[in-house]
């Protein structure tokens, strides 16, 4: 493996880095840092802990789960609370102009936000499509409808983009059939191919040139294949390469869930899922909520991520590539130009 490629994406455990943090985040394998609420006090902690961050390693991904509704991970101190996307799709019902209008001021909100703390990447738009079972994806989705989905999406995407940061759909090829949750359990939709992609999987399709990267989900689609999306080289590649058209980079979802931990119809270890997703077409795997109790499984995840390069997966000379051009190419207006700059100011008077 070539010290170059960094696939891993790791957590830490509170708003400060120790000296562990730091190591873990110095390995060459480790491509970024995912932040949730634990690693939150104040606007002012968080922009001085993403600066360490990047003096450690510029290159490194700083991400976080920041959609807007109850996934919000960052509340409180000046962060604006915004309303589920769902919001946004009763209100296409009504006007849906306004509604797309409406769609660009939340994703540039949240990203120059984001942006303004250090944060250089969320992990959002919601793809998924609201056919009404899910109580995972529930009000993240923005409607039942995939043209629907596709136009609000685009248009947060083009607010994140305004703020100066990449996007990820979610979760490909689609979360929102099934009930189960896969932070719990593993989902199944026995659904025929032909049925996801003429539906759920649509928007991936219709924004082929406008997602930077996406996220696939902890779903097994058994008449597709046997191994979950995130797992499954004929969903990664064939579908969402090929036939989608995608060209940017491929997270996993967090290899600590449920829905990632059985493959093949046997448990497997975080560091095996993390191999069959890199070697399925990933080109980053999340190993999420394991720094706590000293990191240990950390620590084991990435020797054994090392031990399995050129084995059980083989590096793609282009991951690194696609994951650093998820990276912001310009500074962000710090927190206080922010509140007064105009754009900004006019879109919190468009927020739903």
């Amino acid at each position: 493996m070539t010290p170059a490629h960094s696939p891993a994406l790791i957590d830490i455990a509170g708003t400060t880095l120790d000296a562990e943090d730091r190591r873990r985040l110095a390995n060459p394998l480790v491509g970024g840092l995912v932040l949730f609420a634990r690693n939150w006090a104040c606007r002012r902690q968080l922009a001085a802990l993403t600066s360490e961050v990047k003096s450690i390693r510029p290159d490194l991904l700083v991400c976080v789960d920041h959609e807007g509704g109850r996934v919000q991970r960052f509340r409180g101190d000046g962060f604006t609370p915004v309303r589920a996307m769902r919001e946004l799709g009763r209100q296409w019902m009504d006007d849906a102009l306004a509604a797309t209008d409406a769609a660009t001021a939340a994703g540039y909100v949240l990203g120059a936000e984001l942006r303004a703390c250090g944060v250089d990447l969320s992990f959002a738009p919601v793809l998924d499509l609201d056919h009404g079972g899910s109580s995972v994806i529930g009000d993240r989705a923005f409607h039942r409808d995939a043209r629907v989905v596709t136009m609000l999406a685009k248009s947060v995407m083009h607010g994140m983009l305004l703020a100066g940061m990449a996007n990820c759909g979610k979760h490909f090829p689609g979360h929102g059939f099934v009930k189960a949750d896969s932070h719990h359990e593993i989902p199944v939709d026995e659904r025929p191919l032909e049925d996801i992609v003429g539906d759920d999987a649509l928007p991936y399709r219709w924004l082929s040139t406008s997602l930077a990267a996406v996220m696939p989900a902890h779903v097994i689609y058994p008449q597709v294949d046997s191994r979950p999306a995130g797992f499954s080289p004929r969903w990664l590649n064939d579908l969402l390469r090929d036939r989608c058209g995608f060209t940017g980079a491929v997270f996993s979802d967090d290899l600590g869930m449920a829905g990632a931990r059985r493959l093949d119809g046997r448990e497997v270890s975080h560091s095996q899922a993390a191999a069959a997703a890199l070697a399925a077409g990933c080109d980053l795997v999340l190993l999420c909520n394991h720094s706590l109790q000293g990191g240990v499984v950390l620590d084991r995840f990435l020797d054994e991520i090392a031990s399995a390069a050129g084995h059980r997966w083989r590096p793609d000379p282009d991951s690194d590539a696609r994951r650093l051009a998820l990276l912001p190419t310009a500074a962000p207006l710090a927190w206080d130009e922010l509140m007064h700059e105009p754009r900004y100011r006019h879109a919190l008077e468009r927020l739903p």
